[in-house]
């Protein structure tokens, strides 16, 4: 039962990224690569204000938003002017920095040794200590996420949105400053995911620079093109599929080594399949990359 419990918190941190990745890439096209910088960035804010300064799990939660809203900046501002393969190159870019920095930043980080030691959260005296309890939190992330995103697209700044999406400069001839909303939408994908990763920091107690790589973001772009882009549903059955599927070969009795390896090529695999015979995804409304 404590598996299965498991695996509903892994879907459900996984849906709050890929919701939140499909309103930049679904809902006002701009492909990003570093989503998992900003997971990283809740995990590690989460983690550090709990163990060195004793705050609330909340108040981590809280303070990890607000550091990667701040952090999106430092991508979204200087990359106003870049399109299409320029801006996944500033994004990879942006992820591949993170990544060094977690990796050497041995005063902050402990680089390549983690933290470790992280408690287990308290919410307004609930101690969240078992794998039902943490399922029902975690959902619980899952559905504000999704009523935020969902709210956000049906708004009017969502249908500005989708037509900074289909068409940019006739949305700036009607007056609209699309980068003003380019920036404000990229932090609230930024803040997002650093909720989750607040979540995932308490629930592993654990956290490391190889939990954060570009893999990983490549790993919640999987989940959005599968899924189907443009599509709040398809964010949640793109994380449903992409983390129950290599949990499937456990079951296979195949080495932890070769599962491993195989869940790689299910992956590319699955992709390759969607983009040729599905390139809207399972229940998506765009095909990618359109």
């Amino acid at each position: 039962m404590d598996y299965f419990l498991h695996i509903l918190v892994m879907i459900s941190i996984y849906s709050v990224l890929a919701v939140s990745l499909d309103l930049l890439v679904g809902r006002t096209g701009l492909l990003s690569l570093c989503h998992a910088v900003f997971y990283g960035i809740g995990a590690y804010t989460a983690a550090l204000l709990a163990g060195h300064c004793g705050a609330p799990f909340l108040v981590g939660v809280a303070a990890g938003m607000v550091v990667a809203g701040t952090a999106s900046l430092l991508v979204s501002i200087p990359s106003l002017r870049l399109r299409g393969d320029y801006f996944v190159i500033a994004t990879f870019g942006f992820q591949m920095i993170f990544f060094s920095v977690l990796n050497n930043w041995m005063l902050l980080t402990r680089g390549p040794l983690g933290i470790a030691g992280i408690p287990q959260p308290d919410v307004f005296g609930w101690n969240v200590n078992s794998n039902l309890e943490f399922a029902v939190l975690a959902a619980t992330f899952a559905v504000f996420a999704y009523v935020v995103v969902g709210l956000i697209v049906t708004s009017p700044f969502g249908r500005v949105l989708h037509a900074i999406r289909e068409d940019e400069v006739f949305a700036r001839a009607c007056g609209k400053n699309t980068p003003r909303f380019k920036v404000v939408v990229f932090a609230v994908s930024s803040a997002l995911p650093a909720m989750a990763g607040a979540l995932y920091a308490h629930y592993i107690t654990y956290v490391s620079p190889t939990s954060f790589t570009v893999a990983e973001s490549i790993l919640v772009l999987s989940m959005v093109i599968v899924g189907g882009a443009g599509s709040l549903r398809g964010a949640l059955v793109g994380a449903v599929v992409l983390v129950s599927l290599p949990e499937a070969l456990r079951f296979l009795g195949l080495p932890m080594a070769a599962a491993a390896n195989l869940r790689q090529v299910l992956y590319g695999a699955l992709l390759v399949v969607m983009m040729i015979f599905r390139p809207r995804g399972l229940v998506g409304k765009y095909a990618f990359g359109q």
